[in-house]
């Protein structure tokens, strides 16, 4: 079988939980036997969607992965990005019949709930995966 071919977009906002997402990503998709062929880093979560289909047209690229971390602030900025970017990437994932993962926590948690939400990576990385795989049949 061949193997699964990903794309990352990775938020530069909140670097030190995106940082450990994307390590904690690249180590399990080799785990799986996938490889991560070309990272793409944005702003933020809100700023994903242009990347994902910048990927989404790649034909080496079989299934992205969004590596993202929104937390909550003092109003409910949170709560709109995530929302919004959300529908964009699902739009995204159908207008291309590919694959897209959501690796984003959040909205709606502390800075410390993010931290202890890295292993979103490894979720997303899976369901990717899982998904190609299922397919490929």
């Amino acid at each position: 079988m061949n193997k699964i071919k990903l794309g990352f977009v990775v938020s530069e906002f909140n670097r030190d939980i995106t940082s450990q997402m994307e390590l904690l990503g690249k180590e399990h998709a080799e785990f799986l036997g996938a490889s991560v062929e070309k990272t793409i880093y944005v702003p933020g979560v809100y700023d994903m969607p242009l990347a994902i289909k910048k990927l989404a047209k790649n034909e080496n690229i079989e299934a992205i992965v969004t590596l993202g971390s929104v937390i909550e602030g003092a109003t409910e900025h949170d709560e709109v990005i995530m929302q919004h970017a959300v529908r964009k990437i699902l739009d995204i994932s159908l207008e291309f019949d590919k694959p897209v993962a959501l690796g984003i926590s959040g909205p709606g948690m502390t800075r410390l709930e993010a931290h202890e939400r890295i292993d979103y990576a490894k979720r997303a990385v899976e369901s990717a995966v899982k998904m190609i795989k299922r397919m490929r049949e």
